[in-house]
């Protein structure tokens, strides 16, 4: 069993990140409505799941991990920055600080300074990291020393401002609940359930879709550091786990990633579905994407001398 961590020494137990813990909890509390009867549709339901694709993994998956942190392919600019507003709309922060905490942990991954190990505690690694002020991220600290190169892009540059994520928050909440109402209307109902079909596609839409996008992307950081199996020695605890490997389209081959980190696949072989990379190579072959970095098999001989912990 791999030695517990104690939390970060960056982290200042007795400040609060007022901001996430009341983010969090109030967006899991909307989600809660998805139980009442009278919000139940399956269109709304239907958005959801489609969601989890769209948002989850062509914005977080495929964009903010696979594109920005590691660079594991080329786009245009203009595909780049959409996908990246799909990502923002997963309440996961603006790109460059995501980034610049994901490059933190692979820098520091299962150490003292990883900012979310689940050595620390299995709660602390899915999301109590989250809530605790941590002074390695300290805005301008991290994205000077992580993300240099995405701040070159003006883009990115803006969406640190407030405002901007405010605007995005508020467009999409615009744009379900209309899209709610809308199929109501044109289905001939009434003005009363034209309003609570909106609100019921905001409800399913926005906060169960981004409830679960949520719990899918932190139990990458904490089921699959401590439970699965592993196929290279990558001098910490990540492991490819099968079950979060479905649920996120591909995350959880997660001791693959660990091992080649900028390629573009996580599933190493036939067997490890990978959805994420299956969208790359579909986007490729339309001729959206390019220079993908594809995993040297070779190193799959290089097995793990220690299994499982």
């Amino acid at each position: 069993m791999a030695e517990r961590l104690p939390v970060p020494p960056a982290v200042d137990r007795g400040c609060i990140r007022l901001s996430y813990l009341i983010g969090v909890v109030s967006i899991h509390a909307i989600a809660l409505f998805a139980f009442c009867p009278a919000l139940f549709r399956v269109s709304s339901v239907i958005a959801t799941f489609a969601g989890l694709y769209v948002f989850g993994t062509l914005g977080i998956n495929l964009c903010y991990h696979r594109l920005l942190t590691h660079r594991g392919f080329r786009c245009s600019r203009t595909l780049e920055h959409f996908l990246a507003l799909l990502g923002i709309c997963c309440f996961q922060d603006t790109p460059a600080h995501w980034v610049a905490v994901h490059r933190m942990h692979h820098q520091h991954s299962d150490e003292s300074d990883d900012p979310h190990s689940p050595l620390v505690s299995f709660l602390w690694s899915h999301m109590g990291w989250l809530w605790l002020e941590n002074r390695d991220f300290r805005r301008v600290a991290i994205l000077e020393r992580y993300v240099k190169d995405l701040l070159r892009d003006r883009f990115y540059l803006r969406l640190e401002r407030p405002t901007w994520l405010a605007a995005i928050h508020v467009s999409q909440w615009a744009i379900f609940f209309l899209l709610g109402a809308g199929i109501s209307w044109m289905s001939g109902r009434r003005p009363d359930e034209t309003i609570m079909a909106g609100v019921s596609m905001l409800v399913w839409g926005v906060f169960v879709r981004t409830v679960l996008v949520w719990h899918i992307t932190w139990s990458v950081n904490s089921i699959t550091h401590l439970w699965g199996s592993r196929r290279y020695e990558t001098g910490e605890g990540s492991r490819n786990n099968w079950l979060v490997g479905i649920i996120s389209n591909g995350e959880g081959w997660h001791n693959n990633h660990h091992a080649q980190p900028r390629a573009a696949s996580h599933g190493h072989y036939w067997y490890e579905l990978d959805v994420t990379f299956l969208t790359i190579r579909l986007l490729s072959r339309l001729g959206l994407v390019w220079e993908i970095v594809l995993p040297d098999l070779p190193l799959a001989g290089s097995l793990a001398t220690a299994a499982s912990s």
